[in-house]
């Protein structure tokens, strides 16, 4: 996992550059056609669209930490849904005109992988609806991810 992603001079992630090969190495068929081909999976089928379990989904492609259990909730769509990212600058936004619809694909801003798509009819605080693909996800535990978190700022403090 990446708990503190490289960022530039302006403050902004370092992306990810692999080749498509590279990719194929590193993912499962099914994630490399989610992830990079801009795929998806059909409601009620993929990881985590019921889990319930505390702690942080990270991108699957980069390991870059994406959304907290905590703003997960039940949109009834069949797919992971959350109201907001863990970091903002982590999700990107891009406008998806694909299949005679007008949408908002969000995408990982580290490894530019395919998440999903956000909607403006979420709960509150914020509105927001980020229909996760949970191929696109891996899931840490809030103890592990605490640790890990834990490790990362005493190896940035020791630098």
């Amino acid at each position: 996992m990446v708990i503190n992603p490289e960022r530039d001079e302006d403050g902004k992630l370092v992306p990810v550059e692999k080749t498509a090969e590279q990719w194929k190495e590193e993912l499962s068929d099914f994630e490399y056609y989610v992830l990079r081909e801009k795929g998806t999976e059909r409601a009620f089928t993929g990881r985590y669209h019921d889990s319930k379990q505390d702690g942080v989904y990270v991108c699957a492609g980069c390991h870059v930490p994406l959304y907290d259990s905590k703003t997960k909730f039940d949109s009834g769509t069949g797919w992971p849904s959350y109201y907001e990212a863990i970091v903002p600058d982590h999700v990107g936004e891009n406008e998806d005109l694909s299949h005679g619809m007008r949408r908002v694909e969000i995408v990982c801003a580290r490894c530019d992988g395919h998440l999903g798509h956000v909607f403006p009819d979420g709960p509150k605080p914020t509105g927001m609806r980020h229909c996760v693909n949970g191929t696109s996800l891996r899931f840490i535990e809030r103890e592990e991810f605490e640790k890990l978190t834990a490790k990362a700022e005493g190896a940035t403090a020791g630098e």
